[in-house]
């Protein structure tokens, strides 16, 4: 069965000057999926994001939405962004502007599906200086919903709030994404990728270095995590069979190891006071830092 392509980067790359902050890379965004872009500041995700959104023109390559150019008017009627700085006027309404950006598409929203949507409703008449920092997250991802465009890009859209107001805004998003719709997110919250995403692609140094699904990321790291109070050193630990790295994390230790039960027998050994043992899988940040580090190890 093929799938529809609606984003795609063939072949593209971006200079500025004599530095190359996209290298050749190919990208295929399809229909109904959501997909995290994920990388290290200035790994160029914000390159490859402006270029699918016109906003950057490649060096070579290629940039489409929907099969074309991404200027068009076509593509700009079936997109919506959410980016992290919005410009937007502190003296309208939230219903004022949930208007005026539903304006620029042919079938938007209705007011009260998007107030709905973005759990803005009982907000309408509020001045958006008047909003708390949540608050103004939930009208710009629904400024970026309003339209009903096919295909949302969300910058960093839980940047600066707290947790009960990131999964709230989750919810909204996938209150989004039930309808159908596509999804490109970039985040610094891991956890976040994790609970979104359909598909992770991971960028380092302009490259893309992974694509897959998040258990298939994951996976990607062999090692166990293990956490636990004692009082060896990170020095006497990293050297023990098996483990690859070890932090402090107050006053427990977590430590990643390909040899997970070796690992703790070392430690107890050395250690029969160590207290607090918990031994999980490796997460998803995990793998991320294995991929990235190893890329910039190389």
């Amino acid at each position: 069965m093929m799938t529809e392509a609606i984003a795609e980067l063939k072949g593209v790359s971006k200079n500025y000057a004599k530095v190359q902050a996209v290298k050749n890379i190919d990208l295929q965004i399809n229909a109904g999926e959501v997909v995290a872009l994920l990388g290290p500041n200035g790994a160029g995700k914000t390159t490859a994001i402006s270029m699918l959104l016109g906003l950057l023109k490649p060096s070579a390559g290629e940039a489409l939405l929907f099969g074309q150019k991404p200027q068009s008017t076509e593509s700009r009627i079936r997109t919506g962004v959410m980016l992290q700085l919005s410009g937007i006027p502190d003296t309208l309404k939230v219903k004022e502007h949930i208007a005026l950006y539903s304006s620029y598409y042919p079938n938007p929203l209705s007011l009260a599906e998007t107030l709905e949507l973005s759990n803005l409703t009982g907000l309408e008449n509020r001045w958006y200086g008047k909003l708390s920092g949540g608050q103004k997250q939930r009208l710009h991802l629904a400024l970026a919903m309003c339209g009903n465009p096919d295909l949302v890009f969300l910058d960093e859209p839980t940047t600066g709030l707290d947790v009960a107001s990131r999964r709230s805004l989750w919810e909204q998003v996938r209150g989004f994404i039930d309808k159908g719709k596509t999804v490109v997110l970039t985040t610094h919250y891991l956890e976040e990728a994790d609970a979104l995403a359909d598909r992770i692609v991971v960028i380092n140094q302009g490259a893309i270095i992974a694509d897959g699904t998040p258990s298939e990321i994951k996976a990607i790291t062999a090692d166990r995590k293990i956490r636990i109070t004692s009082s060896l050193s990170p020095a006497q630990i990293l050297a023990m069979q098996g483990v690859s790295s070890v932090k402090q994390d107050g006053v427990a230790l977590e430590i990643l190891t390909s040899q997970a039960e070796r690992t703790v027998y070392n430690i107890l050994q050395e250690d029969n006071n160590a207290t607090g043992l918990e031994v999980t899988t490796a997460g998803l940040e995990d793998a991320f830092l294995a991929l990235t580090q190893e890329r910039k190890a190389a």
